[in-house]
């Protein structure tokens, strides 16, 4: 499986986390690590998410970037690691 890291600024929702995780979860990605921060006015927040998959990561970065309240997606990095389930 490959990994990869992305990292999402968006505006700071209560519900906009649910649609994150809900979007990963239907485009076949499985969280593997998950940080989150808010900045000084924290009105956004920063997601730091490691996904693995087979799938290519376009999907669900296309996918993630059509949330509301989703400002930016960016790809960090893709490692090949193997997952065992």
């Amino acid at each position: 499986m490959m990994q990869h890291q992305v990292s999402i600024q968006a505006c700071f929702r209560p519900e906009m986390l649910e649609r994150v995780l809900r979007v990963v979860r239907h485009r076949g990605f499985q969280v593997c690590a998950m940080n989150m921060s808010t900045t000084m006015n924290s009105d956004s927040v920063n997601i730091e998410l490691t996904v693995a998959s087979q799938r290519p990561v376009d999907l669900l970065s296309s996918q993630l970037s059509k949330l509301m309240d989703v400002a930016c997606v960016e790809i960090q990095q893709q490692t090949s690691q193997q997952i065992r389930a």
